[in-house]
């Protein structure tokens, strides 16, 4: 059992840090405002291959690990989590069709995402159905040597951009969701305007809107029937990211708040001197080291998954830990800047935006109780 970094992890974080103080942080307020990730930022990340961070070298990936992808991530949502977020998503459909996919598909789609040519997504949940897969309405019927889709699914990052999208549907032969591979942009595939969230700007979401979609039968994802194992399995790989960008935010959140009761001053002196902002700063600080070590071996598990219930389980409780975590250690941070941590000029007003959705999506916190519950109840 070793806590330290190896030498590649730290020129990995080290590098991370370095991009995203010096390429994200001055872009940070444009995004912000735009909604929207230049070109140039997504062109950095693909230059320095983390796009393809967890892949292996034959595949054109970076064969670092997830262990050094929550590095990554962990550096960039310090400046910018929307910019993590587009990391995590990617990452996350890229995991499904790595660890699901055929030989076919792994050489069609890993080489280009991995360069950051092309962005993978993950489209599960549709307007009146949130995250229950009996309630999946998006059809898929075999016609000939493809498989005819329709449907729309909801609150999807990366749609907007080309590449693969791990895709389920409930297929009419098993009448169970089913994962397919669906090319993005393809005849029948559109997008709605962006939602306007509360934070996390420049993560676009957007409504996906599948009209007759032709699939061909080899971009059939595992097997028919076979979609709601693919889900928990895979949407593991996007607990790993979420935790991670959450990690950023609640160090950022430690950071100002040492930094403002050392500089905020009352009476004869600074308000770090009273023990109720000492008890708010070793609050912050317990929730960031407990986060910090639950997201790192999270990340070591991932790069050899040997039970895979163990994983799923390990990967919802550290979820719901860390997102938690970092939410309310943004609303300590709020509490230690009084007034002031209102106001959109504190960087703890960001923080406290983008950490609200953690809890929520990729799965609300009370259903990643009852999936680790379910796993430690089992006979």
């Amino acid at each position: 059992m070793n806590f330290n970094l190896t030498k590649e992890q730290k020129l990995i974080q080290a590098a991370a840090r370095e991009f995203a103080e010096k390429y994200v942080a001055p872009a940070a307020e444009q995004i912000e405002k735009e909604n929207r990730i230049p070109e140039s930022i997504i062109k950095g990340l693909a230059e320095l291959d983390f796009f393809a961070l967890p892949y292996e070298e034959k595949y054109g990936g970076a064969n670092a690990g997830y262990d050094g992808y929550v590095l990554v991530l962990e550096q960039i949502s310090r400046v910018c989590k929307a910019v993590a977020s587009l990391l995590s998503v990617h990452t996350l459909g890229l995991g499904a069709i790595t660890k699901f996919g055929s030989q076919e598909q792994l050489q069609k789609y890993l080489p280009k995402c991995c360069k950051g040519e092309w962005l993978a997504s993950f489209a599960f949940t549709e307007p009146g159905t949130g995250s229950d897969p009996k309630q999946l309405k998006t059809s898929a019927v075999m016609d000939g040597d493809c498989y005819i889709l329709n449907g729309t699914k909801r609150f999807i990052s990366n749609g907007n951009f080309e590449g693969p999208m791990v895709l389920f549907a409930i297929d009419a032969e098993s009448g169970r969701p089913t994962a397919f591979i669906v090319d993005k942009f393809c005849t029948g595939y559109s997008i709605s305007e962006p939602w306007n969230k509360i934070g996390t700007h420049g993560q676009v979401l957007l409504d996906i809107y599948l009209n007759d979609v032709k699939v061909p039968a080899s971009n059939l994802l595992g097997n028919l029937g076979q979609g709601y194992p693919i889900l928990q399995y895979g949407i593991g790989f996007g607990k790993i990211g979420m935790s991670a960008s959450a990690l950023g935010g609640l160090g950022v959140a430690l950071e100002e708040s040492i930094k403002y009761a050392r500089e905020k001053t009352h009476r004869d002196g600074v308000i770090a001197k009273f023990p109720t902002i000492k008890v708010k700063i070793a609050d912050l600080a317990i929730s960031l080291e407990a986060a910090r070590w639950l997201t790192y071996r999270l990340g070591c598990m991932a790069n050899e998954i040997k039970d895979q219930e163990e994983f799923i389980k390990t990967a919802a409780l550290t979820k719901t830990f860390v997102t938690e975590a970092a939410w309310q250690g943004s609303r300590l941070a709020i509490d230690v800047h009084g007034s002031y941590g209102l106001m959109e000029d504190y960087k703890v007003a960001k923080v406290y935006r983008d950490a609200i959705a953690g809890p929520i999506v990729e799965g609300v916190t009370d259903m990643q109780k009852m999936i680790i519950a379910g796993i430690l109840l089992k006979d």
